[in-house]
């Protein structure tokens, strides 16, 4: 046959045929929406539309299910304050949230809800920021000791704030370890923890040029015991900064001996 017809013909004798749709997808990290019309399998036309809410949580909750919360875009500090909370959970219990893959993906609708609306209207999940929603999961009053129970830094006794390093979430039972310098932690007889005590930090004494040389949750034992040969083996490859004899009557510092001096 093959006989053209105007656009206006096939309308009419296609009437049975037409039909309007939505459609959704993701271009990129951007969910989108599109309304067609269509005849048959012929698209008439398409038309960029709002997202629907409801669409938008089933289409993100979705993917996390799909491909897991590491699709979510996760800055270093949302990724410190999440396994921060992974920890809290682990030691404390409730209130204090889970936050594996599944119960954020569970929930949702509680700690993402602001930021799905955002997604509904158009924002790249790229340009979210994890942190804030995050610290919605908080349970109240407890919330106001979190920072005290689980800080992200440590004061040294030199005057540095070490950040913390915590646990993934996969290995959250391990310990949080502090990296810090051997030479800011004399005069430190007592390792340092966290959550009133319950957990203790591995700290990992470093060289001046920042390599590790000692591991120990035990620093008084680390001090009366392996610090000696370690005296012995750094003090000729690092001459301008200090290793004294007695590590716990020594002034903590950052700085080399010529530093020090210039600077009592």
């Amino acid at each position: 046959a093959a006989v053209p017809i105007s656009f206006e013909r096939a309308q009419e004798l296609g009437s049975h045929l037409v039909q309007e749709h939505t459609r959704y997808h993701w271009h990129g990290l951007q969910l989108r929406a599109t309304h067609a019309r269509s005849l048959g399998a012929i698209t008439l036309t398409e038309t960029p539309t709002a997202v629907d809410a409801a669409i938008a949580t089933e289409a993100v909750r979705e993917r996390i299910n799909r491909d897991g919360v590491d699709w979510l875009k996760w800055s270093r500090d949302a990724d410190r304050l999440r396994r921060r909370l992974a920890l809290a959970h682990h030691i404390l219990g409730g209130p204090w949230p889970e936050v594996t893959d599944a119960a954020l993906a569970k929930n949702l609708d509680h700690w993402f809800a602001i930021e799905l609306d955002a997604v509904a209207h158009g924002t790249s999940i790229e340009t979210i920021d994890l942190a804030a929603p995050l610290r919605r999961l908080l349970p109240w009053p407890e919330a106001n000791r979190f920072d005290e129970l689980f800080p992200e830094r440590i004061e040294v006794p030199s005057g540095s704030n070490i950040l913390l390093e915590y646990p993934s979430i996969d290995r959250v039972s391990e310990a949080p370890i502090l990296a810090v310098k051997l030479q800011e932690c004399f005069g430190w007889q007592q390792s340092p923890s966290i959550a009133d005590g319950r957990v203790q930090v591995v700290c990992h004494l470093l060289s001046p040029a920042g390599r590790p040389l000692a591991v120990t949750a035990d620093l008084a034992s680390f001090w009366a015991g392996p610090y000696a040969q370690v005296r012995a083996e750094m003090r000729g490859r690092y001459p301008k900064h200090p290793w004294p004899e007695d590590p716990l009557t020594a002034t903590a510092t950052r700085h080399t001996n010529a530093r020090v001096r210039n600077n009592p």
